[in-house]
């Protein structure tokens, strides 16, 4: 029997700040051993203002901030379209950037180690990479979005296989985003133009296809996900900005819209900017949209606490969802119960 799920918005972290405390457009996040967030921020477009904002932030639950590493540019250790996150068994911290086709590797306090990859549509070779998770032997899996397909190296960027082709028939993708790895071993991929989730062996032999939720409850682009050890999964429903979470046998458990309150980062920058933070409070952030939106990202933008471009989703072992609330430039933290 399917169990509902039920959610309760725990706190916020961050705001929009270009450099130091803080993020700007935040599309993923990734959590250590030692509990520290990475949050990655893209922050677009790639013009020389935005350049030194396209960095990981370093924080954890409780807001504390441990400073960040990167840049924009096309350099070691430069970011240009950064996509993904993931950490490994040594808490190595890997990124993947769609717009340089490669993986940059750091140490746990940011230090560049490594890159490799490079464009095209052999084997081993990148287009656009999105989604990255690592399996209990360091095996990287990467969504090759421009090719398609799933590939999986091993840590430093050794080929060691490759499935799918571009296609809506069962097995096929367009554009996949998001990647998970199951306690279980099974991938689970969010295929972003045929809006819909599929479930593979590590082999590339596809397990099930998700069937489509009921009318009004169907996923639109599905973005980042994750897998719990029930088999339940956790999607950025980006298309409708809300995050889905979907049992193992298909059936909708829960449906998050959003929450916010301030963070205690942007409660500190308000004391610290009074007169901003006078008219923020006497602003109305749930106003009547008129004429009515029609559209959810038209609500989304006009109404402060919801998700509005949610991008990635992460669980931390301990029953807490994290939702990288992109447009919003912050994280979103619920407590499962």
């Amino acid at each position: 029997m399917t169990t509902t799920k039920t959610f309760t918005y725990s706190h916020t972290i961050g705001f929009l700040a270009a450099t130091g405390r803080g993020f700007t457009n935040p599309v993923d996040l990734a959590i250590n051993s030692q509990g520290v967030i990475y949050v990655l921020n893209r922050a677009g477009p790639e013009t020389p203002i935005r350049l030194p904002s396209k960095r990981v932030t370093m924080c954890n639950l409780n807001e504390d901030w441990f400073g960040d590493f990167g840049v924009g540019g096309t350099g070691d250790g430069e970011f240009w379209w950064p996509s993904s996150i993931a950490i490994d068994s040594q808490d190595r911290v890997y990124v993947s950037d769609e717009g340089l086709q490669r993986i940059s590797v750091f140490d746990k306090d940011g230090t560049f180690l490594s890159k490799w990859g490079e464009k095209g549509s052999g084997a081993g070779q990148l287009e656009y990479p999105s989604s990255l998770a690592f399996d209990a032997e360091d095996n990287l899996y990467l969504a090759d979005s421009g090719n398609h397909r799933v590939q999986k190296f091993t840590s430093d960027g050794r080929f060691i296989s490759a499935w799918g082709q571009r296609g809506s028939d069962p097995g096929q993708f367009e554009g996949p985003w998001g990647l998970a790895l199951a306690g279980s071993g099974n991938v689970y991929i969010s295929d972003w133009g045929n809006d819909r989730i599929q479930r593979y062996a590590t082999d590339g032999r596809l397990i099930e296809e998700f069937p489509a939720l009921p009318e009004g409850q169907a996923i639109h682009r599905p973005a980042g996900l994750t897998v719990d050890d029930d088999g339940n999964i956790y999607v950025a429903d980006w298309g409708n900005e809300r995050v889905k979470i979907i049992g193992p046998d298909g059936s909708l458990l829960a449906s998050l819209r959003g929450e916010s309150v301030d963070s205690k980062w942007a409660a500190d920058y308000f004391e610290a900017n009074p007169e901003e933070g006078r008219l923020r409070y006497e602003a109305d952030l749930v106003p009547e949209l008129d004429p009515p939106a029609r559209r959810d990202r038209e609500i989304s933008a006009g109404v402060e606490s919801y998700f509005w471009g949610p991008t990635a989703v992460k669980l931390d072992g301990q029953g807490r969802l994290y939702v990288a609330d992109s447009l919003r430039h912050r994280l979103q933290v619920y407590q499962s119960n």
